[in-house]
């Protein structure tokens, strides 16, 4: 500070402030030059030394400043002018030591590969495969030596190798309405619709990706990026019923399987940069992740894509052009099957994101997206042998589709207060009504907003979501609103029971679903993984309020409690030939606890609990075997990474 202090007015100041900086004029036996002027010093600008109003730059002055000192203080307010410079500084250190001259220090240097091994060449730090807490070339730190992968097809010393491995374990007891297996009941005599709840579900999913990366994307976009990331895993289900696991009814009620899926595999091309502050453009074709809103409400997927993303104006603006043509799903265990032909399900989506609007501190996102079915001449059923397209239900006819959505959404913050918020149309039409035959147009709508404000260390948080609900099967409009792939993080996420179980339609519906595994909405699909669509459902309203609790930096509590209700049970009472079914589904009531020891990603611990309290519209529709009116589910994941 001492030395900026000094430098300042040295910066700024302006000729002849005072006397004792003054020039110092000629003595009188000093010869003029040819053209009258003193090769000596010039006097000081504004004839009277001492007067400040004269200076360049104060009032009164009728000289312009100097360039030079434009370019330095751009932009900046022009500084006053000391009348006196400060005295001197001086150092007495009688102690100090002078560094050594140059001819002390060796003439030989230290070969360094690069920048990157700098500190391992000078011993600070010895690269071990297994750290991942400090530089390591298989986590991207520093480039690849290629003196030791000759064979590797590289040039240039910028590529880069990311290597990661994830280990996902999850335990999973849990009850739900489940039907008896009637053509061969686990208990000889029972004839009753609905069987046990109890179940229990054990998986174990081991990633494993590696990317190479061109370029020094510490501050850039990568040039390129090849990446590949593949999942295997083993799932163990027991149920209390037959005809649950199989569709054959001598099948057992327990069920091992395995399956090794492709979950990324892109090329990502840096097509170009739009700015000196590297505003992008880039291509990524191949296998990849995209969510198309802020909480994964519409699409939320790995999927066969092309995307063309980029940015303007500093990164205020990104946005997406991205065409997926949707792969099968293994059916136990969720996973990209390649072995399968894709499906003849299209998605085209184009966003666009802006930062600090409407409001500072708010990013703003416009969203189209359109999806094109033509599976009606298709029957596919999944691997357990239960139809998936179409899907039983109404005319059991196939169907195709054409829906475009249209959304707007903000997330970010006001103030103190955290602010999530999104809507989206739906407007598009479905070729074969499942209860008419006849084609039929979509109008279909959803909203969803969480808000939540921080007090110290704890989050509190509102939440609201209306997915709208067809009010007539027959007619020639569909009302229910579903989504392509949904996922998301909302309400409690995979910690809600309505969230995370997949109830059965039993009664109205053969191998579909009220709602779907990890997915909020009631949409009668046969499959969220394999199933199309469906506006002709139930629609869903939700009304929640939840607390976020950090006991220490490693420890999180979150704790939730949200309402649940169709938003319309017209098709529930077509299906099950009711005269009526109230609208409540009831209290869905949950718990977690995250505990990740070493304070970062690489190992979490989570236990969660949630409890599903039914109100009169699910009593009305199901009707648990022991009499018990709540249901539960218990999960508990531990996730290691590398």
């Amino acid at each position: 500070m001492a030395y900026w202090s000094l430098a300042l007015p040295l910066l700024f100041a302006q000729p002849a402030a005072d006397t004792a900086n003054a020039p110092v004029p000629p003595p009188a036996d000093t010869p003029p030059t040819e053209d009258g002027a003193s090769d000596e010093a010039p006097p000081a600008v504004g004839g009277d030394e001492t007067a400040p109003e004269n200076i360049i730059g104060r009032p009164g002055s009728d000289d312009e400043p100097d360039a030079v000192e434009d370019e330095l203080i751009d932009g900046r307010r022009r500084p006053g002018v000391q009348a006196e410079l400060p005295e001197a500084v001086t150092q007495d250190n009688p102690g100090a030591v002078r560094a050594p001259p140059p001819e002390a220090f060796p003439a030989e240097q230290i070969a360094i590969p690069d920048r990157w091994r700098l500190i391992q060449t000078l011993g600070l730090v010895t690269e071990n495969f297994w750290d991942p807490y400090h530089q390591n070339t298989y986590k991207g730190d520093r480039p690849i030596n290629k003196a030791k992968v000759p064979w590797l097809p590289i040039k240039g010393e910028d590529w880069f190798f990311v290597l990661n491995a994830v280990s996902d374990t999850v335990i999973e007891p849990r009850s739900l309405p489940l039907p008896v297996g009637i053509q061969y009941p686990a208990r000889p005599g029972s004839n009753d619709v609905f069987g046990r709840p109890t179940s229990l579900i054990a998986s174990q999913t081991f990633l494993v990706g590696a990317a190479l990366i061109k370029g020094y994307t510490a501050y850039k976009p990568p040039d390129v990026e090849w990446r590949v990331t593949l999942a295997y895993n083993m799932n163990y289900v027991e149920v209390p019923e037959k005809r649950i696991l199989y569709v054959k009814p001598t099948k057992g009620r327990t069920r091992f399987d395995q399956f090794l899926g492709v979950q990324e595999a892109f090329l990502d091309y840096h097509v170009r940069n739009t700015s000196d502050r590297y505003d992008f453009e880039s291509l990524r074709v191949g296998i990849q992740p995209f969510q198309a809103d802020f909480r994964g409400f519409l699409f939320n997927d790995n999927q066969l894509s092309f995307r063309y993303f980029g940015n303007r104006d500093n990164n205020r603006f990104q946005y997406n052009l991205y065409l997926a043509w949707r792969l099968e799903k293994d059916t136990n265990s969720g996973l990209n099957s390649i072995v399968q032909a894709p499906r003849q399900d299209y998605v085209f989506i184009g966003n666009i994101y802006r930062q600090d609007f409407p409001f500072v501190g708010m990013t703003s996102e416009l969203i189209a997206a359109i999806n094109i079915n033509r599976e009606a001449n298709e029957t596919k059923s999944d691997d357990n042998g239960f139809p998936v397209r179409p899907a039983l239900i109404g005319n059991l006819q196939g169907r195709d589709y054409d829906v475009a959505y249209l959304g707007y959404g903000v997330d970010g913050r006001l103030g103190r207060l955290n602010l999530t918020a999104f809507g989206y149309a739906a407007l598009g039409e479905d070729r074969d009504n499942v209860f008419t035959g006849r084609p039929a147009d979509i109008r279909a709508f959803f909203g969803a907003a969480e808000l939540s404000y921080d007090r110290n260390w704890v989050r509190f948080r509102l939440s609201g979501l209306y997915a709208s609900g067809d009010d007539d099967p027959f007619d020639d409009t569909e009302n229910g609103f579903d989504a392509i792939f949904e996922n998301p993080v909302f309400a409690g996420a995979d910690t809600s029971y309505w969230i995370r179980q997949p109830v059965p339609f039993i009664g109205g519906g053969r191998a579909v679903g009220i709602n779907g595994r990890n997915g909020i909405l009631n949409d009668l699909r046969s499959s969220k993984e394999q199933g199309q669509s469906n506006f002709i459902n139930p629609g869903t309203i939700l009304v929640g309020a939840g607390a976020d609790f950090d006991l220490t930096p490693t420890l999180r509590i979150a704790t939730n409690a949200n309402h649940l209700w169709f938003e319309n049970t017209a098709v529930l009472q077509t299906l099950r030939s009711e005269g009526s079914i109230p609208k409540e589904i009831g209290w869905d009531l949950s718990a977690a606890a995250t505990w990740r020891p070493k304070a970062n990603q690489n190992i979490v611990f989570r236990l969660s609990g949630a409890v599903l309290v039914p109100g009169d519209g699910f009593n009305d529709l199901f009707t648990n075997f022991d009499g018990n009116e709540n249901y539960y589910s218990i999960l508990g994941n531990i996730v290691l990474t590398y």
